[in-house]
């Protein structure tokens, strides 16, 4: 099959460009999520023997733990053309059926968030996902004629932070479904050094360690305080990233011992002092601290519960002792 280029739909910021070139091309460049990767393996090789497109895939997971790269990672292993757009962008059944009138035989149409794909326009992937072909409507009123419109065979790859809220005739359409979870301090540490020798940087493993440790066992902020570091490295020590100078950008940039940073402590807090540690409801919390619901469900829980913070109970939302005595607010016992 011959190689196709990759396309998108978002221009390229200084910023994308960096990020693209972290990004592992070949799944053998992939670090952690072996299950999902000795999976994937299979699926691409048996495709490649029928000479047949990926089934569809769902990928799922917290955010920034790798989903967008998959899917780049899956064009280039099957040499097939990428096109990239998000359940937001797509408003009006038109522009989904201008997005997948334009595909070629075997090309992937990844779709983040496709949690927040409409109704209508999801109706729509229906068809185009079983029978490849979508049914156009001509003209309006009692003159109003269907016009079934047949498709290339494409691989539509879905990518969502809320699994929950894609609906089952959505969710039984994929052939492929693969969450992805959390890395540990060694696979992000591989990540770094990796991100590390691309970037061109001076790092010690004792600073590659200490990020790693406050990077929330997630990629892309890993590589984000990385690049962080960097900036204060340049500026303070001759671009030299060594232990010390990793502590005090990361204190400057109010990222403490346990990768948490001002958000995250203010929900702690919140959730602390003003409701004794819980059980309370999100919408509460939400109110009190002026945290999106969307934000502390998607980005600060997830995490929260991974290193035992918090736990979500039929009640609320309770603290643990944990983030009590990482806090300072665990009772004094009686002598």
């Amino acid at each position: 099959m011959e190689k196709k280029n990759t396309k998108s739909n978002f221009e390229s910021s200084d910023e994308d460009i960096i990020e693209n070139r972290l990004r592992p091309k070949k799944l053998s460049d992939y670090i952690g999520q072996n299950k999902v990767k000795d999976s994937m393996s299979v699926f691409i090789r048996a495709a490649k023997l029928r000479n047949e497109p990926l089934e569809h895939i769902l990928i799922y997971g917290p955010p920034g733990l790798g989903k967008t790269t998959l899917a780049y990672i899956l064009a280039n292993e099957t040499e097939t053309n990428i096109k990239i757009t998000s359940g937001p962008a797509i408003e009006r059944a038109g522009d989904l059926v201008s997005i997948l009138t334009n595909l070629e035989d075997a090309d992937i149409l990844f779709i983040d968030e496709i949690h927040r794909l409409n109704k209508v326009v999801e109706e729509i992937l229906y068809p185009a996902m079983e029978e490849y072909a979508i049914d156009v409507v001509i003209g309006k009123g009692p003159s109003a004629k269907i016009l079934r419109v047949d498709l290339p065979h494409f691989t539509l790859i879905g990518a969502t932070t809320r699994v929950s809220m894609i609906s089952s005739p959505m969710r039984d359409r994929f052939g492929i479904i693969h969450c992805l979870d959390f890395y540990n301090e060694n696979e992000i540490a591989q990540i770094l050094s990796r991100s590390s020798k691309i970037l061109d940087l001076t790092a010690n493993p004792e600073s590659i360690k200490e990020i790693a440790k406050r990077s929330r066992k997630t990629p892309r902020i890993a590589n984000r305080l990385l690049k962080r570091v960097r900036d204060f490295a340049t500026v303070y020590n001759k671009g030299v990233i060594d232990k010390k100078v990793t502590d005090d950008s990361l204190l400057r940039l109010g990222i403490d011992k346990k990768g948490l940073d001002e958000v995250d402590r203010k929900y702690l807090k919140t959730l602390l002092e003003k409701f004794a540690g819980g059980p309370v409801g999100v919408e509460t919390i939400s109110a009190a601290s002026s945290i999106e619901k969307d934000t502390i469900e998607e980005v600060i829980e997830p995490y929260l519960m991974q290193i035992a913070f918090i736990k979500r109970t039929p009640k609320g939302r309770v603290a643990t002792d944990q983030a009590r005595e990482y806090f300072g607010f665990l009772k004094q016992k009686p002598n």
